[in-house]
């Protein structure tokens, strides 16, 4: 993390840091995207895409933020995944407020009782924190009859009468100025926390270690992603020639994975070579020389110091 010189206090100055929470799938990551006007963090289909806890720096005129995009909080029994729930409750020790992020279509078409069911591993949870609370309701782009959120608002306004609800579409934008506004409110600086031109508090070793399992999702288009983790082994700055050299290793818990990732005559690793390749170019500004490895690794996702070492912040 860069540390900023001193900076005097500015009239009418927001600066934070603001935790982005909720359960999986509830768009999170192209929340955080859409509100920076910048991908940095990765976005799939599938739930539970987020690992790891990524930040990204709003800087404005009267405003700088830091927003902790977290993984989705859900009950669970795995390894993998109790160390990734801790990661997003560990986030909120560092937060100056707390946006909770639900995702409004798919309480309108499940009901109250998915809304119960998700919510559920936050019971009394906010009451401890001693923060400032923001709620969200997501992907309203989707909902084509805007009554159907009247019931669901509602409820919401019952389990949160304190808390002001703001319906919102991560993909569109719709109404998220309004919630950055809200969310600076409960932010408690006056004076910038990073350099102006700093975008996250993360290296860029990090952000492609991202790009490449990405694309890994969007390539194999099946559950086998869950069963990879991807490590950068070297990360080689080379001026003269304006190149990066990126070694990583994709780690897979069986052996058949190995050739299912591969591919036939090595096209399915081609692919995700090149694509990820062309996102981390324009990440540096530069161009970069990705090589990638394919490694079976029985159960790593149970083998904790393995964990630590790929999730560094847990």
């Amino acid at each position: 993390m860069n540390t900023p010189e001193p900076s005097k206090s500015r009239e009418g100055f927001h600066s934070g840091i603001c935790a982005i929470i909720g359960p999986p799938n509830s768009g999170k990551s192209t929340l955080l995207n859409t509100l920076l006007g910048q991908k940095i963090s990765i976005v799939t289909p599938k739930p539970q895409t987020t690992r790891n806890r990524i930040s990204g720096i709003l800087n404005r005129d009267d405003a700088q933020v830091l927003f902790l995009d977290t993984p989705g909080i859900h009950h669970t029994r795995q390894t993998l995944n109790r160390f990734i729930v801790d990661t997003a409750w560990q986030t909120l020790a560092e937060a100056d407020c707390v946006l909770l992020l639900l995702d409004g279509a798919l309480y309108t078409r499940k009901g109250i009782k998915k809304l119960h069911e998700d919510l559920s591993p936050f019971s009394n949870r906010f009451q401890d924190l001693g923060l400032p609370l923001f709620l969200a309701l997501n992907k309203i782009d989707l909902i084509r009859d805007r009554t159907r959120l009247l019931p669901l608002m509602e409820q919401l306004a019952g389990l949160f009468p304190d808390i002001d609800l703001y319906p919102v579409s991560a993909v569109t934008g719709d109404g998220t100025a309004d919630l950055v506004k809200a969310c600076l409110k409960g932010l408690p600086g006056e004076v910038p926390l990073f350099p102006e031109d700093q975008l996250s508090t993360l290296p860029m070793r990090f952000f492609a270690q991202e790009i490449i399992r990405e694309k890994l999702f969007l390539v194999l288009q099946q559950e086998i992603p869950y069963s990879i983790a991807v490590e950068i082994e070297n990360w080689q700055e080379i001026p003269e020639k304006n190149l990066t050299l990126i070694q990583a290793v994709i780690y897979v818990a069986q052996s058949q994975h190995k050739h299912i990732v591969i591919g036939k005559q090595g096209d399915r690793l081609k692919q995700v070579g090149r694509e990820a390749r062309l996102e981390i170019n324009a990440l540096l500004g530069q161009r970069s020389h990705l090589e990638l490895w394919v490694k079976v690794k029985p159960k790593w996702h149970e083998n904790r110091s393995f964990l630590q070492q790929l999730l560094p912040d847990i």
